[in-house]
């Protein structure tokens, strides 16, 4: 018995009773963990009893967690203590200012006080003690301007419709960064445009379901949707690998015998990160009375958690305290969407021209902000619909932010409207904004095309958004209040839309940040690409944002006179989740905007794209161009007569593009 078993067995046991390895195991781990001596430990469960009363405490593994949160919640309040209290020691260096006159002290603070000290400057007189007005005064509110955040102080208005400096001067702009099946070529602009719209676009969403009353969620709603989608899983898992309810049990039993429990991953703590140590399994409230049991995973070859994803796994509970996992077992994949013959020869006949070519069809693909912070042109924007008229694109689908809420500009109130707008400048509103630069543009756009089709799906960081929760309603209604054309699609977040014969599922939620920010993976799972991973589990989990709870923004800097800012993150409507669900059929097409680095991949079946964002911080960003080529169908499924698959990876070239 080493020292510090020894010691640890002298200072927690009771006369004549022994703690116990798991016990001591645990004290051992404190005291790694937290750097202290046995003795130290000992006063600090000594403090921790006569907090919670000693007569209610007993030494068990469950009050030893108890006791090892106690200390990390203690010590994470002391160290918020120490930043709050820390003085502010940065100190802001400007470069020397040159002595225009050549005469005097370089940095002219001793005119006025020293006498016979020639001053600067033209007015300056030999043994002038007259004191320089304002040299010293307090600086004006128009010093922040030059903060990072705030407003540009060029004189070039920010709200000017020619192309500012730094977006003109991009470098390669159109240069295609990745491209998926490029041997697929890109079709010409043909010489007249087509008489019928080629894109016709068909809802595979309950919309009305979505206009639901924000700010409204109950507690017991909320619950029993969670435990809903538990439940849902395990009649999947069930019917997939045929289970009897005699293999579905309850992890929290402690027993012998080898079991399939589902449940939903969390972390032991609310405040901390997921890992090997904190991964629990909660159950469901039929399955397990809603408890949660500690996972071990050290029989897994391979692993890739986050919280709230769905697991069935199968293993023991031998000893009471956590349940081992020997078998992560699979969850059935969705169908693809398949269509009638008939209706793919519609679709054929509706993209071939009258001389009796097809042309393939062209989708560009974005993704808010579409401008930059320095600025509120929104020149990627109208360069966005320039690349489209130019190629002649047959349809156009953006997600938000399109008038982003976070935005410098948009958050301090401090923009204009463009010149020429009909509208006094001091009455404008959001609205007026969002007319003046995205309807505006895209009216352009519909006179020049008037058979494109555009999708407009909204973020809960446009401001413009009465309904700022996911999931999310479509942008305000009627059409004519933000003066929008009739060949926009206002669609709700999420999204499940059939352009053709093509499914297209769309969210602007940024879930591959989310998921990459809070996961875990070891064995195998590591070695596969994280932004694969991240498209794997949205097909598996059959969600558009499976992670539950969200992981939650960090706050922005600001200037030292500025408010501090806290972006609004997801923004979850718990009671509503079930709308972000795959519904029927897995997508053809996955849109996933993301801060990660922009792609296009197959994914199960599954054409996953990032499109990137249209515009970066202070610079041009990139979008997504879709280049469908028609279904062919042959003679043997013609003379089947059965509905067929739309492999759509296989037939479409995906391009990311730089704007």
């Amino acid at each position: 018995m080493d020292s510090t078993t020894q010691e640890l067995t002298e200072k927690f046991s009771l006369p004549s009773t022994d703690i116990g390895d798991v016990i001591r195991d645990e004290l051992k781990s404190i005291l790694r963990i937290h750097s202290l001596s046995t003795e130290d430990l000992s006063f600090k469960w000594e403090s921790y009893c006569m907090k919670m009363g000693p007569d209610e405490l007993q030494m068990n593994i469950k009050t030893m967690r108890d006791f090892r949160k106690d200390l990390q919640e203690n010590l994470e309040q002391e160290n918020r203590k120490k930043t709050i209290n820390k003085p502010n020691d940065r100190r802001t260096f400007n470069a020397t200012p040159r002595n225009a006159t050549g005469k005097g002290d370089v940095l002219g603070m001793l005119d006025g006080l020293v006498p016979n000290t020639p001053r600067s400057g033209a007015n300056s007189t030999n043994g002038s003690t007259i004191k320089r007005k304002g040299a010293f005064a307090t600086p004006g509110a128009k010093a922040t301007k030059n903060h990072a955040m705030s407003s540009p102080t060029d004189n070039r208005s920010p709200m000017d419709y020619s192309t500012p400096a730094t977006f003109a001067d991009r470098k390669d702009p159109g240069i295609i960064q990745e491209s998926l099946n490029s041997h697929i070529d890109i079709p010409s602009p043909s010489e007249a445009l087509p008489v019928e719209p080629r894109v016709k676009p068909k809802s595979n969403t309950d919309i009305p379901r979505f206009a639901y009353k924000t700010m409204a969620m109950k507690l017991s709603e909320a619950s029993e949707t969670l435990d809903d989608r538990i439940e849902d899983f395990v009649k999947l898992i069930q019917a997939h690998h045929n289970l009897d309810d005699v293999d579905i049990g309850n992890p929290i039993f402690q027993s012998q015998d080898e079991i399939v429990a589902v449940g939903r991953i969390a972390c032991d703590s609310s405040e901390g990160k997921l890992n090997a140590s904190s991964l629990v399994l909660e159950t469901s409230r039929r399955m397990g009375q809603g408890k949660r049991v500690h996972l071990k995973l050290d029989k897994l070859p391979s692993y890739q958690f986050f919280p709230g994803k769905i697991v069935a796994l199968r293993g023991t509970n031998a000893s009471g305290t956590y349940f081992s996992v020997t078998e992560v077992l699979d969850a059935p994949q969705q169908p693809m969407l398949t269509s009638k013959i008939s209706d793919i020869d519609l679709v054929n006949d509706r993209i071939t021209g009258e001389d009796g070519s097809t042309r393939s069809v062209v989708t560009f693909v974005a993704s808010g902000p579409y401008t930059t912070e320095s600025e509120l042109d929104f020149s990627p924007f109208v360069a966005l619909l320039s690349a489209a008229e130019e190629i002649q694109a047959d349809a156009i689908v953006l997600t938000g932010p399109f008038i982003d809420v976070e935005h410098p500009l948009v958050r301090n109130g401090d923009f204009d409207l463009p010149p020429g707008y009909p509208k006094d400048p001091d009455s404008a509103t959001i609205t007026d904004l969002f007319r003046a630069h995205i309807s505006a543009p895209l009216n352009k756009l519909a006179k020049a095309m008037p058979n494109i089709c555009v999708m407009l799906c909204p973020s809960v960081r446009d401001a413009v958004m009465k309904h700022a929760a996911w999931p999310q309603d479509r942008l305000p209604q009627p059409r004519k209040e933000l003066g929008l054309p009739k060949q926009v699609q206002v669609v709700t977040n999420p999204m499940m839309v059939s352009l053709n014969e093509v499914l297209f599922g769309i969210s602007s939620q940024d879930i591959l940040e989310q998921i990459r920010m809070s996961e875990i993976a070891g064995g195998a799972a590591r070695q596969m690409h994280p932004l694969e991973r991240g498209c794997r589990q949205l097909v598996e989990q059959r969600h558009f944002f499976p992670v539950f709870p969200p992981v939650e923004p960090k706050r922005m800097e600001s200037a030292p006179d500025e408010i501090p800012f806290m972006p609004l993150g997801p923004s979850l409507d718990v009671a509503y989740l079930g709308l972000g669900e795959f519904v029927g059929a897995k997508p053809d097409v996955l849109i996933t905007p993301s801060l990660l680095p922009s792609f296009a991949k197959v994914i199960d079946s599954v054409l996953c794209i990032n499109p990137g964002f249209l515009s970066k911080k202070r610079g041009p960003g990139t979008y997504a161009r879709m280049v469908v080529n028609p279904l062919e169908v042959s003679d043997e499924e013609r003379d089947a007569g059965v509905e067929i698959g739309h492999r759509v990876y296989g037939r479409c070239r995906v391009d990311i593009v730089k704007i």
